[in-house]
C-alpha cells in the first residue's frame, strides 16, 4: 500500500490543531484559524493523494497497531481502508473544510474565536476516528468523543441558558441511545468472540448457528446508537434544539458529520443486521421522515426548518438501510452533505446580514440584496427537493426505487409523500425569505456577506448540482454489491433513473412539482402564514412539534424526578438514617460509655488495675 502513513496523518492533524490552539494560540485569532482550517484542508488534499495512489479499494484494507491484549481479548487501534471510509474521508474533510473557511467570516466578531476553532478541530478528529475505526471499541470511543465535542459546540455560547440547556439535552438523549449501543457491542462480542469488523463478518458466516438466535436483539441494540446519533424517533427531540449553536456548527453537525455517523455505522456493520431487525429499522426511518417533514411545515425559525429537514432526510437514509440498500443510504448521505451544508451556510449568511434575525416572517425581498446567497440557496433547495438533474433527485430516487424493488409499497408511498412535503416546506422558506416585501427594518438594510462566506456557498452549490451523476453511486454499489460495471456516458448517467425505475422517478417528480405549486400559491406574496387558519388544530400541533417535548416532560422526566425523589428518601432515611445511622449511633454510644471510665484519677486507675489483676488470678487459680 502506497503512502501508508497518510491516513494516520489525516486522522491526527485536527487533534494536533486542537491541542496547539488550546495550549498556545488562544490569544492569536489569525493563527488559530490557520491551524484549524489548515488541518482539515490538508486532510482533504492528503485524502485525494491517498485515493489517487491506492484507488477506492487499497490492496491492504487495514492499518493496525496493537492497543490492548488481555487474555483472549485483543483490541487494535486500526484504520479501516475501503471505499466506504475513503468516500467518508472526502466528505468530512471536504465539506468540513468549506464550513471551516466559512466560519472565518461568520465568527469574525466573536470574542471566543480561537476556542471555536479548537472545538471544531476536536470534533473533526472525533468524526474522522469514527470513519476510520476498524473495530467496535475504537468506534465507540470516538463515538463518545463526537458526543463530547458536539456538547462543546452546541453550548458554545454558554452564557445563554437556552444554549446550555440544548447542549445538555443533546448529550443526555444521546447517552440513552449509546447505552443500548454498548449492550449490542457486548452481545456481539459474547456471541462471536471478536470486535473487529472484518472478523465479525467472517464469524457470522462461520458461526451462523451461534449468531442467529440473538441476531435480532443484537442488531436492534446496535441500532439504538444510530437512533440517538442520527436523531431517529423517539430520540429525535435533541436535534432541533441544537440550533442554539453557531450556524457553522449546525452545518457541521447536521450535514456531513455527527448525524451521519449513525447511518454510516449501520452501513459499516450491515452484515450484523438480519431481516427482522432491518424491518424495524426501515419503518422507524420511514416514520421519522414523515414526522419531521410535517413538523417543518409550520416552523418559523429558518434554522429549525432546515434542522427538521435534516431529521426527515436522515429518516430516508435509515429507511434505505432497512430496505437492504446500504449503497442507496450512503449515496443519499453524500449528496445530502453537499446541499444541506449549503442550506445551513446560506441560512447563516441571511442571519448575519439581518443582524442575527432568524424568524422568516421578519425577512423578505432578499434576492435583490443578496444575489449570491439567493442563487446558491436556490440550488440547495432544488437539490433537497429532488429536482432533476440536481444531486438530491438521483439519491432520493435510488431510495424510492429500493422500496419498489423490495415490494414495500407502504414505505414507497411514505417516501414519495415526504418528497412532496419536502418541496413544500423548503420553498415556503424560500419564497418568504427571498420574495415579497421587506418585513422588518433589518431586511430593508441587508447586504451580501463577504467573499470568505459566499465562496464556500458557490463550491457547495456546484456539487449540489453535479453530485448525482459523477459516479458516487457506482463506488458505493461496488462496495456493497460487488458490481464493477464500466462508467456510463454523461447523457446516460443523467437519465439512468428514468431507465432503471421509471415509476419511482416519475412519481417523485410529480409530487415535487405538486409541492412547489402549493408553496408558490400560498407563500409567493404572503405577509403571514395562511396555514393556521386553514388547518386549525393540526397546524398548531405541527408548530408545537406534535407536543413530544411536553409529552416527555409529563411522563419520562416526571417519572425520573419521582424515582429520584424516592431514592433520595431511601438513601437519606433508610440507608443513611437507619442502617448507617444505627452503626454510627451504636459506636457513638459505646464510645460515650467507655469514656466514663476515663476519669483522669490515678487512684481509680490503680484500683482498676489491681481489680483486673485479682480477677485474672482468680480465673487462673480457680481453674
Amino acid at each position: 500500500m502506497k503512502h501508508e502513513l497518510l491516513p494516520w496523518l489525516i486522522l491526527f492533524l485536527p487533534l494536533f490543531s486542537a491541542a496547539a490552539i488550546t495550549l498556545f494560540t488562544l490569544r492569536s485569532r489569525a493563527l488559530s484559524a490557520v491551524l484549524s482550517v489548515g488541518a482539515v484542508v490538508t486532510g482533504f488534499l492528503l485524502s485525494v493523494i491517498f485515493i489517487q495512489a491506492n484507488g477506492w479499494h487499497p490492496a491492504v484494507g487495514e492499518s493496525v497497531r496493537t492497543w490492548l491484549s488481555i487474555g483472549g481479548l485483543r483490541v487494535d487501534f486500526g484504520l479501516k481502508l475501503d471505499a466506504l471510509s475513503m468516500m467518508m474521508l472526502l466528505i468530512v474533510t471536504g465539506v468540513g473544510g468549506a464550513i471551516h473557511v466559512y466560519s472565518i467570516g461568520y465568527m469574525r466578531e466573536d470574542r471566543s474565536f480561537s476556542r471555536f476553532f479548537a472545538c471544531m478541530s476536536l470534533f473533526t478528529f472525533s468524526m474522522l476516528g469514527i470513519v476510520l475505526s476498524n473495530n467496535f471499541i475504537e468506534l465507540f470511543i470516538f463515538w463518545e468523543l463526537v458526543g463530547v465535542s458536539s456538547y462543546l459546540l452546541i453550548g458554545f455560547w454558554f452564557e445563554r441558558p437556552s444554549a446550555g440547556d440544548a447542549a445538555k439535552k443533546a448529550f443526555i438523549v444521546n447517552r440513552l441511545g449509546d447505552f443500548g449501543f454498548l449492550l449490542g457491542i457486548l452481545l456481539a462480542w459474547g456471541l462471536l468472540g471478536t470486535l473487529n469488523f472484518s472478523a465479525l463478518h467472517h464469524q457470522i458466516q462461520a458461526s451462523a448457528a451461534a449468531w442467529t438466535p440473538l441476531a435480532t436483539a443484537a442488531g436492534l441494540l446496535v441500532f439504538c446508537g444510530a437512533v440517538g446519533k442520527s436523531a431517529q424517533f423517539p430520540l429525535h427531540v435533541w436535534l432541533p434544539d441544537a440550533m442554539e449553536g453557531p450556524t457553522p456548527v449546525s452545518a457541521l453537525i447536521h450535514a456531513a458529520t455527527m448525524v451521519a455517523a449513525g447511518v454510516y455505522m449501520l452501513c459499516r456493520i450491515f452484515v450484523l443486521l438480519n431481516a427482522e431487525a432491518l424491518h424495524v429499522i426501515a419503518y422507524i426511518g420511514g416514520f421519522t421522515a414523515l414526522l419531521a417533514a410535517l413538523i417543518a411545515i409550520q416552523q418559523d425559525d429558518i434554522k429549525r426548518i432546515i434542522a427538521y429537514s435534516t431529521l426527515s432526510q436522515l429518516g430516508y437514509m435509515v429507511m434505505a438501510v432497512g430496505l437492504s440498500g446500504p449503497a442507496a443510504a450512503m449515496f443519499h448521505l453524500t449528496t445530502h452533505a453537499f446541499f444541506k451544508a449549503l442550506l445551513f451556510l446560506g441560512a447563516g449568511s441571511v442571519i448575519i446580514a439581518l443582524h442575527h434575525e432568524q424568524n422568516i416572517w421578519k425577512m423578505g425581498n432578499l434576492r435583490r440584496k443578496m444575489p449570491v446567497t439567493f442563487w446558491t440557496f436556490l440550488a440547495g433547495a432544488l437539490a433537497l427537493s429532488g429536482v432533476w438533474p440536481f444531486s438530491g433527485f438521483f439519491s432520493k430516487d435510488g431510495i424510492l426505487a429500493q422500496a419498489l424493488a423490495q415490494h414495500d409499497y407502504i414505505l414507497f408511498a411514505d417516501g414519495a409523500l415526504v418528497a412532496g412535503l419536502t418541496t413544500f416546506y423548503i420553498f415556503r422558506l424560500f419564497f418568504v425569505v427571498f420574495y415579497g416585501g421587506e418585513k422588518s427594518e433589518a431586511a430593508s438594510h441587508a447586504h451580501e456577506t463577504p467573499a470568505v462566506m459566499t465562496l464556500p456557498l458557490v463550491v457547495l452549490a456546484v456539487f449540489s448540482l453535479i453530485g448525482g451523476f459523477i459516479g458516487i453511486e457506482r463506488i458505493y454499489q461496488g462496495m456493497f454489491t460487488g458490481e464493477t460495471e464500466a462508467p456510463a456516458g454523461f447523457v446516460r448517467s443523467l437519465f439512468a433513473p428514468f431507465a432503471a425505475a421509471p415509476g419511482a422517478a416519475s412519481l417523485g417528480l410529480f409530487l415535487v412539482f405538486a409541492g412547489f405549486v402549493a408553496a408558490l400559491a400560498l407563500y409567493a406574496r404572503a405577509e403571514k402564514d395562511p396555514l393556521p387558519e386553514k388547518l386549525g388544530a393540526l397546524a398548531a400541533a405541527m408548530k408545537n412539534r406534535f407536543y413530544f417535548d411536553e409529552l416527555y416532560e409529563a411522563t419520562v422526566i416526571r417519572a425520573h424526578d419521582f424515582i429520584a425523589a424516592v431514592m433520595d428518601w431511601v438513601d437519606r432515611w433508610l440507608v443513611e438514617g437507619l442502617c448507617i445511622g444505627s452503626v454510627r449511633g451504636g459506636t457513638d454510644l459505646t464510645g460515650r460509655a467507655l469514656r466514663l471510665l476515663q476519669t483522669g484519677n490515678l487512684q481509680t486507675y490503680a484500683f482498676l488495675f489491681v481489680l483486673g489483676l485479682a480477677v485474672m488470678l482468680w480465673l487462673v487459680l480457680g481453674g
